[in-house]
């Protein structure tokens, strides 16, 4: 499917996938929801900035009933998500056909997603190889834990934002620029960045969710960076409890997450159809988004 073409591809009678409206965001971010996959309340606000043809709707007779995002960073990679089909419906091969669309419009490139245990052995049928696993840990994080000496939080948003971009890079396959660019400005979230000489050494953003508010990403170039961003953003939370996706190819990651008295909940696996891409893995202490990576 042409991410570029605006129509749809008829699969049945009744039933057709098509691009998403910006209404659709939202449907999705209520869906899932309902999975207890608890989205930031703003996130579609960025999602749909990131690649606006990259969600994709399966109707049936007009109605919104399956979902996949495919979302193309660069020229070679694509992240996928929202992989869903209403609970009434499932079984009857409507999510089937909107993952095959999906995975038609990312054809030629190495696919990533972050997959649920119920899935997963589907995903490994069509592809996907297990590349690490993502616990979220959630709870109340002790307040006041200062930055290393030399280094200063400061608000994102201020920074010269191609430092931000540059260093962002150093933790994802392809430049993401007008993705970071909506991420640490959408409505109800907080970003800061950690700051030594002048550039960058930590990056994390929060964002208000219907439960425990969402840190990610956090990167960082040490424990101490990323504890004292995540010690800071929590203090800005409405609700004590913050919840992060925390990837256990990164051990200083799982045990910064229990230091901080935070416990497991919820989990999914970071899968790739081709060669785990190239990034600084020992600095990712959250992920950004189970949706687009």
């Amino acid at each position: 499917m042409n991410g570029s073409h605006a129509g749809y591809e008829r699969l049945g009678q009744n039933f057709a996938i098509t691009t998403a409206s910006a209404h659709d965001i939202t449907v999705l971010g209520d869906w899932a929801h309902a999975e207890g996959w608890n989205p930031g309340l703003t996130d579609g606000q960025a999602f749909f900035v990131a690649d606006p043809c990259g969600f994709l709707v399966g109707r049936l007779d007009g109605e919104p009933i399956s979902s996949v995002s495919v979302v193309r960073y660069g020229a070679g990679f694509g992240f996928l998500g929202f992989y869903l089909t209403r609970p009434d419906l499932r079984g009857r091969g409507y999510g089937l056909r909107t993952w095959q669309a999906g995975m038609a419009r990312l054809h030629g490139r190495t696919v990533g997603l972050d997959g649920v245990p119920a899935q997963q052995d589907n995903y490994r049928r069509s592809g996907f190889r297990v590349a690490w696993s993502n616990a979220r840990y959630e709870g109340a994080v002790p307040r006041d834990i200062a930055p290393p000496p030399g280094v200063v939080l400061t608000d994102a948003g201020v920074l010269p934002f191609a430092l931000l971009t540059a260093y962002d890079r150093r933790f994802f396959p392809e430049a993401r620029d007008s993705f970071l660019a909506s991420w640490i400005t959408a409505p109800r979230r907080t970003a800061l960045a950690a700051v030594r000489d002048g550039k960058p050494v930590g990056l994390a953003v929060l964002r208000e969710c219907r439960e425990a508010s969402r840190i990610g990403p956090v990167h960082a170039d040490s424990p101490g960076v990323a504890a004292a961003l995540v010690s800071a953003l929590a203090a800005t939370a409405p609700e004590r409890a913050v919840a992060i996706d925390v990837p256990d190819i990164n051990p200083q990651a799982v045990r910064l997450a229990e230091q901080l008295g935070l416990t497991p909940s919820f989990d999914t696996a970071r899968m790739y159809t081709d060669a785990v891409p190239d990034m600084d893995r020992a600095g990712v202490f959250g992920i950004t988004s189970l949706e687009l990576g």
